[in-house]
């Protein structure tokens, strides 16, 4: 009578491969699909109209039509004319492009100067203090009371629009890359690459920044919708873009008297600004949610 023998456990898993890690998709790949392609698909559009603005606008921007003063929406002019016979929508369409180069410098600008300054603060007590205070009197004010600030010292403009932007960013960044660096520090395998005899440096090359660099995709996203809310709100109440340059926020504010007369005068300008505020925030919590996943 044959005894078959009784494997042990351990040798047969032994012999049998190991599973292949899950591998995890990069963060982009939330914008293939979902609320990550809706907020692609609307930031592009608007992105795409305002680049193209030159060639797609019927008219120039600052271009007076004659006998066509505050008419309705039609065949010729999309969102009717303003007060002084300007095509409503050839100078939305140049007012993107005007908020896209504005965001497109101020925020990355904002974002670097921010990184460094919360990436020394966490480098020693002393600078981690006094940059922490600055971040606290530059968070103690609203965004269009730093604004009001600045343009009655330097006056509005582009310019203006811009500094704005770029201070208000700051200390988001920093606080961002300092609690970041701050806890990816005391993970054990930092620890154990300081153990082994690693540089503070090399640690801080190789491990911390990457990976303190994680969520910086997601938090320009967000920044991005805050600094067309910011420029279109200082454009709005008169510190922003010089008229008689387009701008999303000037169109809006010179509707408001002639909402009787051309209601399609402000709505053109409101939906781009707000197509563009909710993609840039769509893009930012699928990228959010991948970098959870």
């Amino acid at each position: 009578m044959s005894v078959t023998p009784i494997e042990d456990p351990a040798v047969a898993d032994r012999s049998l491969p190991e599973p292949a890690p899950a591998r995890r998709h990069p963060a982009w790949a939330a914008l293939t699909h979902g609320q990550g392609l809706l907020g692609l698909v609307l930031v592009v559009a608007v992105a795409a109209a305002g680049l193209l603005a030159q060639w797609i606008a019927p008219f120039g921007p600052n271009e007076q039509i004659g006998g066509a003063n505050l008419l309705g929406p039609g065949a010729e002019h999309w969102f009717g004319t303003d007060q002084v016979n300007r095509d409503v929508y050839s100078r939305v369409l140049h007012g993107i492009r005007i908020n896209l180069e504005i965001i497109v410098i101020a925020v990355p600008i904002g974002a670097l100067v921010g990184a460094l300054l919360g990436l020394a603060s966490s480098l020693h007590p002393v600078t981690d203090v006094i940059a922490q205070r600055a971040f606290d009197v530059v968070l103690a004010f609203p965004a269009l009371i730093l604004a009001i600030a600045l343009a009655a010292i330097v006056g509005p403009g582009a310019v203006t629009v811009i500094a704005v932007i770029v201070v208000v960013e700051i200390p988001i960044f920093g606080r961002m890359i300092r609690t970041q660096v701050l806890r990816i520090r005391e993970l054990p395998y930092v620890e154990s690459a300081e153990v082994i005899g690693a540089g503070r440096w090399w640690v801080l090359r190789t491990h911390v920044l990457p990976n303190a660099l994680e969520p910086l995709a997601v938090q320009l996203a967000l920044s991005m919708s805050v600094a067309v809310f910011v420029e279109s709100a200082m454009s709005f109440v008169g510190i922003g873009v010089r008229p008689p340059e387009p701008s999303l926020g000037s169109i809006i504010a010179d509707s408001v008297p002639n909402l009787d007369a051309n209601p399609a005068f402000a709505i053109g300008p409101l939906v781009v600004v707000a197509a563009l505020v909710l993609g840039f925030l769509l893009i930012a919590q699928a990228l959010g949610s991948a970098r959870r996943a």
